[in-house]
């Protein structure tokens, strides 16, 4: 189409959600989202709790209480994916998630990312993951052990993929998509 692209982020996701009490419960205390506001908007319509992690955004997430969720004409998203800051933090989660109970955590290696995918107490999917230090192309999934060090976790990664189509380093790939969105044909 003529004219600058489109660039769209993702602000927010709404989730219907049966019991609404034991999923904000999840939300806050396993993944540590905060309420920002939480009420009832419309006489008869579910109760909303809004949460974020980040004064940027006022929410990320909006649960509203729908007892009987409407039947849906398309495809519901299979997971939402966080983006957290280290290897520790997903240790974290996988330890907090254990102590919930929580026995649906699959680590996973991408490549170019490691995750952590696992359901809330609704079975919504949901994946925490952080970038590699490196490209290669998807799709692409290996077995993770978060019990490894670091650097072992980095070297494994790096052993695994860097005979691998596309494999490079991620900020050489992230200025060739500069580039390729910079570019009018983009």
């Amino acid at each position: 189409m003529p004219g600058s692209p489109l660039r769209l982020r993702l602000a927010h996701a709404t989730l219907a959600v049966r019991d609404i009490d034991r999923m904000v419960a999840f939300y806050t205390e396993v993944l540590g989202f905060h309420v920002t506001n939480r009420g009832e908007p419309v006489p008869g319509m579910g109760d909303m709790v809004f949460l974020s992690q980040t004064p940027d955004e006022h929410h990320q997430l909006v649960l509203v209480s729908t007892p009987e969720p409407a039947l849906r004409a398309f495809m519901m998203a299979d997971h939402l994916a966080f983006r957290t800051g280290s290897l520790d933090d997903l240790r974290a989660l996988t330890g907090r998630l254990t102590a919930d109970g929580n026995t649906s955590a699959i680590p996973i290696s991408h490549g170019n990312a490691w995750s952590v995918y696992f359901t809330d107490p609704e079975g919504n999917g949901l994946e925490c993951f952080l970038d590699t230090p490196f490209h290669v192309a998807q799709p692409y999934a290996d077995g993770l052990d978060l019990s490894a060090s670091d650097e072992e976790i980095e070297a494994t990664t790096r052993a695994k993929i860097e005979s691998l189509p596309e494999f490079q380093a991620f900020s050489q790939w992230r200025e060739g998509m500069s580039a390729r969105l910079a570019s009018p044909d983009a």
